[in-house]
């Protein structure tokens, strides 16, 4: 069991910039990942086990659908306490940071968002309180970057909707209770159903041999001539604008939670430097190692006002997808190089799971690709400031 030392770095003082309430918010986040998560993470990764007994911890801190009102389970708060939030539940690990975005932006979101108010009074309470756990259905075998291309379809059969097809590279689907499913009717127009556990032909195969996200379940949604009931359709929109919504919040939450992993590794590796000695002297005190220190604060203080200013605009509801997208590739691309770096300031005691660096930069070679691989956030940029798609 690894005693959490944890101590978050401030360079510029971002904390006068957040309310009472942000702070609370984060704080007791951070007290609960430092009690629950970190002390238990690197065995359950070694194991590739999701730590289930987290999922009622989650859920009484407020990490799932922490921006959901609280008439619907959801603890009512503001875009920036979500950030914060999934910045200090990532700083624990990608993975289970990973359940979270899911089950708040992937599944509540759309529900929330799209859903009927039968369909909200049946659902988000449940998720809320992690009674649910939810899947969210998009990509699929040969349709990642491209989701408008997907194959899986529904067709009206009177009483019902028969779905068939097969998503991949889904979080939480193997102990998924629900799935919001995207999928094609027979216009070829996008939908969002609700498919639940239990409907016959609904299965969740799991993603074995991953060397990424070792902490969190990843598999399979596969339909097979699935009866989805008519009232399970979610009503409020419809095309590919809707799934691309929540991809909007997931990403949002992931700019944030990347500087939760680099303030980890970067907390690692300057307490290292300077307890371990070389020469006669502690390493931090070498030019090189204080470069590499110096580049990784320098790095998060600019994320971290980066991810700031978006909060602020995503709570005016003026951050677009182009802003999302850029926070989203910057900072996870910071967050993998400050955690290679952290790793060289730490040798071969690096590579072991008695530090979190080398989990962390595992975990992230998944966290650059989902949600949008890293060249496409690039494009989405390109696309903005030119009005010209290079990815059509």
């Amino acid at each position: 069991m690894n005693y959490d030392m944890f101590q978050a770095p401030d360079y510029y003082l971002v904390d006068e910039l957040l309310s009472d309430e942000h702070k609370l918010v984060r704080n007791t986040t951070r007290e609960w990942v430092k009690r629950e998560v970190t002390p238990i993470i690197e065995e359950y990764a070694q194991r590739a086990e999701f730590p289930a007994q987290l999922r009622k911890g989650l859920a009484e801190i407020g990490a799932f659908g922490p921006f959901i009102p609280q008439e619907y389970g959801g603890a009512g708060l503001d875009y920036i306490s979500y950030g914060l939030m999934m910045q200090e539940i990532e700083r624990g690990d990608s993975g289970v940071r990973s359940t979270c975005s899911v089950q708040s932006s992937l599944v509540m979101f759309p529900i929330y968002k799209y859903g009927s108010e039968d369909q909200k009074r049946k659902y988000l309470p449940k998720l809320a309180t992690g009674d649910f756990l939810g899947a969210f259905g998009l990509t699929e075998p040969n349709f990642g970057s491209n989701p408008g291309g997907m194959v899986t379809n529904f067709r009206d059969m009177g009483d019902h909707y028969l779905l068939n097809g097969s998503k991949m590279w889904i979080s939480n689907a193997p102990i998924c209770d629900i799935a919001v499913v995207w999928a094609k009717d027979e216009s070829g127009r996008i939908h969002g159903l609700i498919v639940e556990r239990g409907m016959e032909g609904f299965t969740t195969p799991e993603t074995k041999n991953k060397w990424s996200l070792r902490a969190s379940a990843t598999g399979e949604l596969v339909f097979d001539n699935v009866r989805v009931p008519k009232e399970n359709l979610l009503p409020g929109r419809s095309g590919l604008g809707a799934p691309l919504s929540c991809l909007d919040s997931a990403r949002y939450g992931i700019a944030w939670g990347a500087i939760g992993v680099a303030m980890d590794c970067y907390d690692t590796a300057l307490r290292y430097s300077k307890q371990r000695i070389q020469f006669d002297r502690p390493i931090a005190s070498f030019q090189l190692q204080q470069k590499k220190l110096a580049e990784m604060i320098t790095e998060i203080t600019k994320a971290q006002l980066l991810t700031w200013r978006l909060g602020v605009l995503r709570n005016e509801d003026r951050a677009t997808t182009a802003q999302i997208s850029m926070a989203k590739r910057n900072n996870v691309e910071m967050a993998l190089k400050i955690a290679r770096e952290a790793r060289q300031i730490l040798g071969g005691m690096g590579i072991t799971g008695d530090y979190p660096i080398m989990r962390h930069m595992m975990n992230l070679e998944s966290v650059i690709t989902y949600e949008g691989t890293h060249d496409i956030h690039l494009l989405i940029t390109g696309a903005d400031i030119t009005g010209i798609p290079a990815f059509k």
